[in-house]
Order: C-alpha cells, then structure tokens, then sequence
C-alpha cells in the first residue's frame, strides 16, 4: 500500500537535502530519479529504500509497484512535492532513494583488478562519462579522490546510466590509492599530455588509470602514478575533455579483451542513449 504524503512532510525535506554533497553525507544516502535509473537499479541488484511518486507514475510505472510489492516504501506525493524533489526542470514524478556505497580503496583494487582512478574531477558530466565508460569496458571499480566531484551527485549519477549501481566505488586520497595499489601490485598509469605515446603502451593487470582534473591535470595525483600516457592526436589540437580523453584510454587498455570476447561469445555492443 502506497502511503500518501502531505507537502509539508519530514521526509520530503531529509529528501531534498539529498541534492547537497552535506546532506548525502550526513545521511549515507542519495537520490536519483525517473524510471529508467530505477530499472537500473533494480536489474543491478542495488537495493532501494524509499520511493516518491505521483499518483500518475505509480499507476503507469510497473516497477514502482513491483518494488513495493517486495516491501519497498512507497510514498505519493504530490506535483508540487515532486518537483520540489527534483533536479531537473521537467522532472518525471518518481524520486528513489538508496545507501551510499562508498568503500575504502582497498576494496576495488586486487591482484587482478583493473581500476579507474578520478584525480579529483570537478565536472559531474565528466564523472559521469567516466563511469559510464568503465562499466561498458569491463573495469573492476573506480576510485574518486576525495577533493572532487562526488559520485553521487545527482548528474553524475544520471551520466552514469546505471554504471554507479554496478560499479563499487572508493574514495580516497592520492596517499591512500598507492598504499592500496603497492599491496596489490598494482601499476598506476596517469593520463598527460607530456606522456608516452599510449599505442607502444603494453596493458596488463593489475592497472590502474588515473584521469586528472579537467584545467590542473593530475597535480597532487602525478607523485603516486609509475607512468604517463598521452593520447595520440593530430597537430594543432591541445588536449580532449576528460571525459573523452578517460573513455579512449579505457578502450585502449582493454580493447583486445573485448574484442577477444566478442569473437568466442557472439556478444554485440548495446547503444543507449
């Protein structure tokens, strides 16, 4: 049974505070909204503690039902609330809320792993990008510097399409990346563009690689990288975004993996926009 809330509620207000990094971090949760992040969520395994919805969404969107069917609190609000809730200006009535996930570094970076570091990005749509690129190519998990962007942001988390559902994701400081990274025998390559040409560039795990700050670079980031790689590009161009710079290194360090699994599974690329 979906629980009818007055505009004036407690809740919707604990909700709101969401949209600020203080209140996602004083209350170890976050927001994100519309159904197709929520079906995300749910074909992810992620758990949902709490959705808001409009008398309209509940009754067209299956999944809010579904959810709430297994236990899920469902709570109806109204338009007004809803787009007091929301972070976009033509929100789709339906907020869900879950747990921060955060881990300490050493719980994404193994033996094995292969691990994409954000040095301290600033731009939520980069992160995002960045995210989403690391699910598609196979990455282990990501590692956010603490002075960033954080990852739960809601436009980070909406650039992500899920990928933040999947991924497990750490915070850390450079300091504590490379004490993760030296117990696990983990080499971490930097992104720059004084670096050595990535197409000579031999791959192999453990790696981790570390995409700076979209106007600084790595800064702090650079002492704790064992190597730098640059993009290859045509004369006259200065640098990409991180973003796209973050998603052809990615492809770089694994395309012969994917490649190879496409061949012996049949698999076939899935474009979403």
């Amino acid at each position: 049974m979906a629980f009818p809330l007055g505009r004036n509620s407690g809740r919707l207000t604990a909700v709101r505070a969401l949209h600020a990094v203080k209140g996602r971090r004083e209350q170890g949760r976050f927001a994100f909204e519309g159904e197709t992040l929520l079906r995300e969520a749910v074909s992810s395994g992620f758990p949902v503690e709490e959705i808001y919805a409009t008398r309209e969404t509940y009754e067209s969107v299956p999944v809010v039902r579904e959810l709430e069917t297994s236990g899920v609190p469902v709570f109806l609000i109204a338009g007004e609330s809803a787009a007091k809730l929301s972070t976009l200006t033509s929100g789709a009535g339906l907020v869900s809320v879950a747990a921060v996930g955060l881990r300490a570094p050493e719980a994404v970076i193994g033996p094995a792993s292969f691990t994409l570091v954000l040095a301290d990005l600033n731009d939520p749509a980069n992160a995002g990008t960045l995210l989403r690129s690391a699910d598609a190519f196979g990455c282990d998990g990501v590692v956010c510097g603490d002075a960033g962007v954080d990852p739960f942001h809601p436009k980070v988390v909406r650039g992500s399409m899920g990928a933040i559902f999947r991924l497990p994701v750490a915070l850390a400081d450079p300091q504590s990346l490379q004490r993760a990274a030296r117990a696990a025998g983990m080499r971490l390559v930097g992104l720059s563009t004084e670096g050595d040409d990535m197409d000579r560039q031999e791959w192999g795990r453990p790696v981790g690689l570390v995409v700076g700050n979209e106007r600084h670079g790595l800064g702090r980031w650079a002492a704790c990288c064992d190597g730098l790689l640059s993009i290859p590009m045509r004369k006259g161009v200065d640098s990409l975004s991180a973003g796209v710079a973050g998603s052809i290194a990615l492809f770089c360090a694994v395309g012969n993996e994917l490649r190879a699994k496409v061949k012996t599974t049949g698999a076939k690329s899935r474009m979403v926009y």
